[in-house]
């Protein structure tokens, strides 16, 4: 029964269209093995996308486009709840009563806001922008979650939800589960193929660094093959003195299960054209499967939209009870039907 497991919440932003490797492997992944040992909440948080501009169509395009590569990569609604966060209007109402019970100054410490804001001016900078950790508490706090799976870059945010919780629950009776962290098992990082140095990421200088698992697999195996190397020619783990062999290495690892000591013998001896050959074949036999299967989701919008549509309604039913026990101790009349 989903009540005998303790219940997980999290998001993903569908602003970056096609997930790149490293988002699959530090979170998606381990999404779809929660599944079965968690009640499952998962969602694309949509609103989060718009606390910056957003071209309409493509909004729409890549919120869609998650949903599928979600499904693609494990997600399965029977064993999960799979929605869009603006499918559940509760998440903007509560994130409503969050902000009205958040300090200006602890909102303003808030260093993800300050680090964004400071990049957009102060001029672009939005009040959602500088609110939107308010409705991520909310929404966490309208599924009484137990756990929340965290980075390290999410860490203050999981703290605010939990001393928001902690405050309104004192102030007004017990109503909000007190979230942990769920600490994501330690997955390799996955760096730029282009800047070793770097996290891959969306926002790198180079395409040619980062693995989109919705390009053309063709694509990937040329990027993997002109992946930074060094010039040695010795295939060996070593992140600071040889950080690009280091990366293929890690990707290979987390890609086939076998250990990087594991790997080093196997290529001992060899070149590193044997090893980027063989990391750009395993890329293509895993991107294009992926590639279908999202593709076939994309491809019966019905399907999806009857995915969407169920889960919102699981979401709700959590959401709708949560919120009106909010509101009820808050003192706030309740409307009539």
């Amino acid at each position: 029964m989903a009540s005998d497991r303790p219940r997980v919440l999290s998001g993903i932003q569908p602003t970056s269209g096609s997930f790149h490797l490293g988002n699959y492997l530090g979170a998606v992944r381990q999404w779809v093995d929660m599944q079965t040992s968690h009640d499952a909440f998962y969602m694309v948080v949509d609103l989060h996308a718009i606390t910056v501009p957003q071209d309409p169509e493509q909004l729409r395009r890549n919120t869609r486009l998650s949903v599928a590569q979600l499904l693609a990569a494990g997600l399965d609604p029977e064993h999960c709840t799979l929605f869009v966060q603006s499918h559940v209007p509760e998440h903007a109402q509560l994130g409503w009563v969050m902000n009205c019970i958040t300090g200006f100054g602890e909102a303003s410490r808030m260093t993800q806001f300050k680090d964004k804001s400071a990049k957009q001016g102060s001029d672009r900078t939005t009040v959602g922008l500088f609110t939107y950790p308010m409705l991520m508490v909310a929404d966490i706090l309208l599924y009484q979650a137990d756990q929340v799976p965290v980075g390290e870059d999410q860490r203050q945010h999981l703290e605010l939800t939990r001393d928001l919780a902690e405050r309104f629950n004192t102030q007004y009776g017990p109503t909000f589960t007190v979230p942990s962290a769920y600490i994501l098992k330690e997955t390799a990082k996955i760096y730029d193929l282009q800047d070793p140095s770097a996290k891959m990421s969306k926002s790198t200088a180079n395409p040619k660094g980062l693995i989109n698992l919705m390009d053309d697999p063709k694509v990937t195996a040329k990027k993997v093959k002109s992946a930074v190397t060094d010039t040695e020619t010795v295939i060996r783990f070593d992140r600071e003195n040889k950080p690009g062999v280091s990366n293929l290495l890690t990707i290979l690892s987390t890609l086939t299960g076998k250990t990087v000591p594991q790997l080093e013998a196997e290529y001992e001896g060899k070149m590193y054209g044997a090893l980027k050959t063989d990391l750009a074949e395993i890329m293509v036999d895993f991107v294009t499967p992926f590639r279908d299967r999202t593709q076939e989701y994309l491809d019966d919008p019905e399907t999806l939209d009857q995915i969407l549509a169920k889960g919102a309604e699981k979401a709700r039913a959590v959401a709708a009870e949560t919120l009106a026990t909010t509101y009820a101790r808050m003192g706030l009349v309740p409307a009539k039907h």
